[in-house]
């Protein structure tokens, strides 16, 4: 059911944006991860080539955002052999080893990984674990250790993949950051529904883990979870807040402690259908089912969009990236970020009232 949220459009404002990997007629720029590193400036973006395509495009920024360096040449060769919607993510071992890892879909999730910061990169064996998509949210544990999580279809009989079977949300989890992982096991599966993409993170209080799930029929609302005991078991998956309905959710706490929670916008009956769009408002209101504050529609596309990584920086302000058909024609999808900051949009809905 449509809830009347207010919606807060930037999406013309291209003062905020920042092509990260420009598209042309030949070459379509797919489904970007961010990673913002402790320094609170140097971020990594990873993406491929085509829907679902191969890996191989990666670029850096040292500047927060406003300038890119593509590093492809920089990366092992295998990589390039690496298909559908890459994630990254900085994961610190037990002894306090710094590592960054990219993981891919196919094939049986491979992987690279840098022990220097992301100047050197080489190839690891892949997890061998069959998926749909790689790890969509990675969160840390309190005893150190890191939960995985992502999608599937596997036939609960025979373990192999299988195309008739409902996707499902799976987790795995690492006690050597990210060397190995745990036999995954099947932690949301909801019968008419098609759970994928988890997003978790944690309550602000750290006591929670919360999942939010796109549900790939789009007959409804997205799902969400909840854990108290971290991880070990889930609540029965039921459904968000209109606002929140959408693919591919990615968020932050902005300073003032409220969410930021970017998608593609798949509510029903909404007026910014298909765009990239961030939900605000706060913890309290996912787990009460409260509507949020309001939307931010931060893209317009011309086609799909919304795979995104979301990061705040350290002056508070939140950078969105996706893939996007920027323009209307024959030119295909680009990596764009968008810059923003709540307290001026906050004061932009007000001016709206």
């Amino acid at each position: 059911m449509k809830q009347n949220l207010p919606v807060v459009d930037i999406s013309m404002e291209t003062c905020r944006h920042v092509i990260v990997a420009q598209g042309t007629e030949e070459i379509y720029q797919g489904h970007p991860t961010t990673l913002l590193m402790p320094d609170g400036k140097t971020i990594f973006c990873v993406w491929t080539y085509g829907h679902g395509g191969r890996c191989g495009p990666m670029a850096r920024s040292n500047d927060a955002g406003r300038t890119w360096m593509r590093m492809d040449d920089q990366l092992p060769e295998g990589f390039q052999r690496h298909e559908n919607c890459p994630s990254i993510y900085r994961l610190v071992g037990p002894d306090g080893r710094e590592r960054l890892w990219v993981f891919s879909a196919q094939p049986d999730m491979p992987r690279i990984v840098s022990e220097d910061g992301g100047t050197n990169w080489r190839e690891m064996p892949p997890l061998g674990l069959p998926c749909i998509m790689t790890f969509s949210s990675i969160v840390r544990l309190r005893n150190g250790n890191y939960l995985g999580m992502y999608h599937r279809r596997m036939d609960a009989i025979t373990g192999e993949s299988d195309q008739s079977v409902p996707l499902n949300v799976v987790q795995t989890e690492t006690v050597d950051g990210g060397l190995t992982w745990s036999a995954p096991r099947v932690v949301a599966a909801v019968s008419g529904k098609m759970p994928c993409e988890p997003y978790v993170f944690r309550s602000p209080d750290g006591k929670e883990l919360c999942c939010l799930m796109r549900e790939n029929n789009h007959t409804g609302n997205s799902l969400v979870m909840f854990s108290r005991d971290e991880g070990t078991t889930w609540s029965v998956p039921r459904d968000t807040c209109w606002g929140l309905t959408g693919d591919r959710h990615q968020g932050v706490y902005a300073k003032d402690g409220r969410l930021v929670i970017a998608l593609r916008d798949e509510a029903p009956e909404t007026p910014t259908r298909g765009h990239f769009v961030a939900w605000v408002g706060t913890y309290d209101d996912i787990r009460n089912e409260y509507p949020g504050q309001y939307r931010i529609k931060l893209l317009h596309s011309h086609a799909d969009c919304g795979y995104s990584g979301v990061e705040r920086l350290p002056d508070g302000t939140i950078l969105a990236t996706t893939y996007v058909k920027y323009e209307p024609g024959k030119v295909k999808h680009s990596v764009v970020c968008v810059r923003f900051d709540l307290k001026e949009l906050d004061n932009k809905l007000h001016a709206q009232k």
